[in-house]
């Protein structure tokens, strides 16, 4: 049995070792489950909040299932997975792309088909082309296509709230309705701290900065990459110009994220992955680039990922005290923003100094702004107005002849904004006019350099097979 929850609930099943718990670990954000190479670390359920592009589910992670006596250890955990799926609205069963289907996984399937249960099939470690033979061999198991993931690397998570929304959007919607936040409590939000990350690659000046804002040397700097191994939180007070009232502020310090490829030491790995959680738990994300090496790769790589978090974004050009060609390099760079980051943009960029304070209140003024735009909601009725002004300036195409019907629109969530659009044939509506619609919602709306979701809703699954 799942424990009373007014959201949906998912079960995670799958033999030892597949990547269950680190599957787990990234649907919550956080790292709650334990995990190692060697089989049968988890015993007992675990239950956590996820959410995938703000849809929010329980997620259950489970023992490996095991062929064992009952009676023995792996028996009664094998016996506590099925228990678990009593009340669950969906089970993920999880298999290794790279190792391919074992008797274990055909025994599991078995089981699987005899459950009143949907079922979504996910292949794990399925970066690169190594799995690729697994995911064909697992077409035999008649549930369906798998979902491809690297849940190490948080690959594909994408394609897995595919497979979930039709199962269980609804039920997630429904949810969100009963606990949707009143005027006061959103107001309470913004009232609250400003949750600000500095992120960047090794050596931006990331604890620079916040020793320049703090005023005070609060943490270790040096020339050396690499001297900050935790996220460290700082409370502060900051004197907002523009009101003269004192704002508060948590400020969190990260690890420098290099390459994946130079990322060898097993201290630095851990390191970036909590770099990674300080973002989840963030509001917004300042990227600190290096005036004096430009954007790199790298940069862009970050950026994505704070935006495919759903936090806001802006970006600070630090040691502009040494910049050369400075009037260039920035315009360079917000050319190179626009092209890299199609999905947003408009990111806001700055050019700051933590050596002489350059810049610092500019930025705190707009990261404000940011998360006010980040927090808001537009009233249903002049959100619809602006849908049907969208429609009519843009009517959607008729694939093949046949009519796609847009109905209406309703914002689900906040921070990040996310919006349904209800309609019939949504799965041919081109991702052209998707990204129409959530350009339009930026622009007109006031959401600005905002990451924005929409997600498509018919009134028929479109993802069910005729």
């Amino acid at each position: 049995m799942v424990p009373n929850s007014s959201k949906p609930t998912v079960i995670i099943i799958g033999r030892p070792n597949v990547g269950k718990s680190t599957l787990f670990n990234r649907l919550v954000g956080k790292r709650l489950a334990l995990v190692d190479d060697q089989p049968g670390v988890t015993r007992d359920r675990r239950f956590g909040d996820a959410e995938i592009a703000g849809l929010e589910f329980q997620v259950v992670d489970t023992a490996g299932w095991e062929d064992e006596d009952p009676a023995s250890l792996p028996g009664r955990m094998r016996m506590q997975t099925e228990v678990s799926l009593e009340g669950a609205d969906a089970a993920m069963f999880v298999f290794d792309a790279r190792v391919g289907l074992t008797p274990l996984d055909e025994e599991i399937a078995r089981w699987l088909r005899g459950q009143a249960v949907p079922v979504v099939l996910v292949a794990n470690k399925a970066e690169g082309k190594q799995g690729d033979a697994g995911i064909y061999e697992s077409f035999s198991l008649g549930f369906g296509e798998p979902a491809g993931i690297s849940a190490e690397h948080g690959e594909g998570i994408g394609d897995l709230f595919e497979r979930l929304w039709p199962i269980i959007g609804e039920k997630a919607e429904g949810a969100a309705e009963t606990l949707e936040l009143s005027e006061e409590d959103e107001e309470a939000l913004l009232a609250g701290p400003l949750k600000l990350a500095i992120v960047g690659r090794p050596n931006a000046g990331k604890s620079t900065l916040i020793n320049r804002m703090l005023g005070e040397d609060r943490l270790l700097t040096g020339p050396e990459a690499g001297i900050t191994r935790d996220s460290i939180a700082v409370d502060w007070e900051w004197r907002d110009p523009r009101s003269g009232e004192e704002r508060e502020i948590r400020l969190i310090d990260t690890a420098g994220m290099r390459k994946k490829a130079q990322v060898v030491d097993k201290l630095e790995r851990l390191s970036v992955a909590d770099a990674r959680r300080a973002v989840d738990f963030a509001e917004v994300v300042v990227l600190l680039l290096d005036a004096t090496r430009g954007l790199e790769s790298q940069d862009l790589k970050i950026a994505s990922m704070v935006l495919e978090e759903g936090r806001a974004l802006m970006i600070a050009i630090n040691k502009w005290d040494v910049a050369e060609g400075a009037s260039a390099l920035f315009n360079g760079i917000r050319e190179a923003l626009n092209e890299g980051l199609a999905q947003v943009r408009g990111v806001p960029l700055f050019a700051v100094s933590a050596k002489t304070g350059k810049g610092i209140d500019q930025m705190m003024g707009a990261a404000f702004d940011l998360r006010e735009a980040w927090s808001r909601r537009v009233p249903t009725a002049a959100l619809n107005r602006w849908f049907d002004d969208a429609l009519e300036a843009n009517p959607p195409p008729a694939p093949k002849g046949k009519r796609i019907k847009l109905r209406y629109i309703t914002q689900a969530s906040i921070r990040p904004p996310r919006f349904v659009v209800f309609g019939t044939r949504l799965d041919m509506l081109p991702k052209s006019y998707e990204r129409y619609l959530v350009n339009g919602i930026r622009d007109k709306l006031g959401f600005d350099a905002v990451p924005v979701r929409v997600v498509l809703k018919s009134p028929k699954n479109p993802f069910q097979k005729e």
